[in-house]
């Protein structure tokens, strides 16, 4: 029986993807109309902006909020169907803490305190845990929707600032401490995972540099259903 880590909110919908427009829109229809959503996922979505297929809408939480929906999935087609491809950013921080509360960090035993959005010098990590004993763990995460030849892949766009990251995490290993990357897969046709060295070869040559340094790689995947984000185990790094 799978783990439900997260609970979308009450009254998701599901529209038709139209397209999307600028940065942070997406036009969809949802009734008969079209609407304007808000998506926080800053990649270029690359393979899934599909014109016809659904779009898992969350409502706004914030009545005055101009956008009243925020987009949680893109469906891909699947044989007859389809399946959910998460692209809301908000959500691997999330699902870190969801994981530590519900035991299911095999790579973090022992450790008894998680503290999000972590400081350290000029960087925000997405978690530092603690425990007696143990060297401080510090942890960021990165939402991986890019599957090619059923390899799931990060980064979908060129990013210098997850590359700073990387190398922020070799410089605390360095420092004594452990240092990871936790890959949020959010959807289901990713057979392994490596760094798309097509997309930002800077990016993969970086994640390559702080394996060797003793940064530690757990690819996760997790299953986006209309009713949330289920866990669904760990897949091999292609680069280890």
């Amino acid at each position: 029986m799978e783990t439900r880590l997260l609970t979308y909110p009450e009254g998701c919908r599901i529209g038709r993807f139209i397209r999307r427009e600028k940065r942070f829109f997406v036009l969809a229809r949802l009734d008969g109309q079209e609407v304007v959503a808000h998506t926080n996922n800053t990649g270029t979505m690359l393979g899934l902006l599909r014109p016809g297929m659904p779009v898992l809408l969350s409502p706004a939480t914030n009545p005055a909020r101009r956008l009243k929906w925020t987009v949680e999935a893109l469906g891909q087609p699947c044989g007859d169907g389809f399946f959910w491809v998460g692209v809301n950013t908000s959500v691997p921080n999330r699902l870190l803490e969801a994981m530590f509360h519900a035991g299911l960090l095999s790579w973090a035993e022992g450790y008894t305190n998680l503290r999000r959005e972590a400081v350290n010098g000029e960087s925000r990590l997405d978690g530092l845990l603690t425990g007696p004993d143990l060297p401080p763990l510090w942890v960021e995460c990165k939402n991986v929707t890019l599957v090619e030849d059923e390899v799931a892949a990060f980064p979908d766009a060129v990013t210098a600032r997850g590359t700073k990251h990387l190398h922020t995490l070799m410089r605390l290993a360095a420092e004594g401490g452990r240092a990871a990357m936790l890959y949020v897969i959010q959807r289901p046709d990713g057979r392994c995972f490596d760094a798309a060295d097509y997309v930002d070869p800077d990016y993969a040559a970086a994640l390559s540099e702080a394996v060797r340094a003793g940064v530690e790689v757990y690819p996760t995947v997790f299953h986006v259903r209309e009713d949330g984000v289920y866990y669904g185990g760990m897949l091999k790094y292609r680069g280890a």
